[in-house]
């Protein structure tokens, strides 16, 4: 009898950890991979997944790399053809992964190929000029495009049917302009946007509050408006909806990661749960304020049910604009 509970009190201490709301801690170190380049709001995404993980006693680590190409394409068909089975990888998505998927623009991908893990944060889309540009106000960039739709160059991250272009377009349709006659310029991320609207390539930016966050400041960037539908707090609470100002288009943005559909179910509870754990944390919600992100919680089975409906949503949409064929 002494030997049974000899092991049972060698082996408390580990049964105890993983029963426990920390479970987390058990979790060896992990990747965060950035489907874009740096600057942009996928980097602020792992970085804060990075630094909330930091904060907590005994997580995990993670390291940040990069794998840009095809606005997330090439990070999407590398973890799931080659790296699909590592269980410590995790890869940064944004409502415009989802709607990327939603219009086929991985492939043949499909919302089931991957482990959808944990969603920490949203934001907003914004339009954005120069500091030095002659557009004030939405209403005044919107009347340059009326005028004539070709005259202002858009930078956007993606192509046509990126959400970046949707955003624009939604605007654009409210304002009796035909979309297609915009003229855009497809840039990797939105660090890349910031970067060419800075070197006078593009006059305006369709991107994220996030982004703006990064970029924006006296002297470099005019925020003309936010798509959100009030008022944002924080350093961007004197920029008015585009709602305010005539045209109601509101576009949140979620973010968060997920993982490779091999990954032993074991693994992906794990990442979940420490997720969760993160989520629930006092600090956390300083941490997501000061990344520019604003609350929006959810993580495993979740998660996955919500982006299923997203995907949905965006088909919806895309077919208004035609750009996909109804079957």
């Amino acid at each position: 009898m002494k030997r049974p509970l000899i092991l049972l009190l060698t082996l408390l201490p580990a049964i105890l950890a993983l029963a426990s709301p920390g479970a987390a801690a058990q979790l060896p170190d992990g990747e965060c991979l950035i489907p874009s380049k740096p600057g942009g709001a996928m980097d602020v995404t792992c970085k804060l997944a990075q630094k909330g993980m930091q904060g907590e006693a005994g997580a995990p680590q993670l390291k940040l790399s990069y794998l840009p190409g095809g606005v997330g394409a090439v990070a999407w068909h590398t973890l799931v053809s080659q790296r699909r089975s590592e269980p410590n990888t995790l890869v940064a998505f944004s409502g415009g992964s989802v709607l990327n998927l939603a219009l086929g623009k991985f492939g043949k991908a499909d919302v089931d190929d991957v482990r959808w893990v944990a969603a920490f944060g949203a934001d907003y889309g914004m339009i954005a000029v120069p500091a030095a540009s002659p557009y004030r106000t939405l209403g005044d960039l919107v009347r340059a495009l009326r005028l004539d739709p070709r005259r202002v160059l858009i930078g956007m991250s993606g192509t046509v049917g990126s959400q970046d272009w949707i955003k624009m377009a939604l605007l654009a349709r409210l304002a009796g302009i035909d979309p297609r006659k915009l003229r855009f310029v497809a840039l990797e991320g939105g660090g890349e946007q910031f970067i060419a609207m800075q070197a006078g390539h593009v006059q305006a930016i369709s991107g994220d509050t996030s982004e703006a966050l990064l970029h924006a400041g006296p002297g470099k960037v005019r925020v003309l408006a936010v798509l959100s539908e009030t008022r944002l707090p924080g350093l961007l609470a004197s920029v008015p909806t585009a709602r305010e100002q005539g045209y109601d288009v509101v576009w949140p943005v979620i973010r968060g990661v997920w993982m490779g559909p091999g990954v032993p179910e074991a693994d992906y509870r794990r990442w979940v749960a420490a997720f969760a754990h993160m989520e629930s944390s006092p600090g956390f919600v300083q941490m997501r304020g000061e990344a520019g992100l604003y609350p929006f919680t959810l993580t495993g089975d979740a998660l996955t049910r919500y982006v299923k409906g997203a995907v949905a949503g965006y088909n919806r949409q895309a077919r208004q604009f035609k750009l996909l064929r109804e079957r």
